[in-house]
């Protein structure tokens, strides 16, 4: 049973969904408001979803503002703006996921399924460390280290690194990669796959070269011999 806290301004929407996944097992709370999601989620929180239109707060910030306090859960986005760079900025602000309104309660559930099996899982693979370059990649520690010190990653960040470090010059799929570290049975948009490799660019600068390779995925480059 995960605790999973529901942002949704919407008094039609928000009992519903609350129904609905409690009636799967899970202890569900629903805030119609930012500041009452604040006052809520002060102790253990496995995942959020996160409303958007909220009547006192913007979305986008209280999204940076779950995300700075809860590290550790799954923050997945429900809205109904459709243009591409929404989706990006919600990413961008600490989302792991969105969903796009109108959507069925069974997609709901099984997109909140995906995600906590994978939280529960960590990233899927053996415990080891992968040198890379400068970079050490500890998946036991779930730790992103450099010469300079630690580097934070987010979750899913963390697990994408692993998986492009663990195969370095070679060519990983968006299929292969939305598997890995999303869920073998993810289906919809993979643009938040595209969000998590710019977040890692910006974070790792010169440390690491993830090559995009248009219609297919992307390759971590093989560091050069000094």
């Amino acid at each position: 049973m995960a605790r999973i806290v529901i942002v949704e301004d919407d008094a039609a929407i928000g009992p519903r969904l609350a129904a609905s996944l409690r009636s799967v097992g899970h202890d569900t709370e629903w805030c119609q408001d930012g500041k009452s999601a604040l006052a809520r989620t002060t102790g253990a929180v496995d995942l959020v979803l996160l409303d958007l239109g909220l009547p006192d707060m913007d979305g986008l910030e209280l999204c940076q503002r779950l995300r700075d306090r809860l590290p550790g859960a799954v923050v997945v986005v429900l809205t109904a703006r459709t243009d591409e760079m929404d989706v990006i900025q919600a990413l961008e602000s600490g989302a792991d996921d969105y969903l796009t309104k109108p959507f069925r309660l069974a997609e709901l559930q099984a997109r909140v399924t995906a995600h906590l099996r994978r939280a529960a899982d960590g990233s899927g693979v053996p415990e080891a460390r992968i040198t890379h370059g400068q970079l050490v990649i500890d998946r036991a520690a779930r730790r992103c280290l450099t010469p300079k010190g630690e580097v934070e990653l987010r979750p899913k960040e963390f697990d994408l690194l692993a998986v492009l470090a663990g195969s370095p010059g070679q060519a990983v799929s968006r299929e292969e990669l939305m598997s890995r570290v999303w869920d073998e049975n993810w289906f919809g948009s993979t643009k938040t796959l595209d969000v998590h490799v710019a977040a890692l660019r910006r974070k790792l600068g010169d440390l690491v070269h993830i090559t995009t390779l248009r219609h297919f995925g992307y390759r971590l480059e093989v560091p050069p011999e000094s």
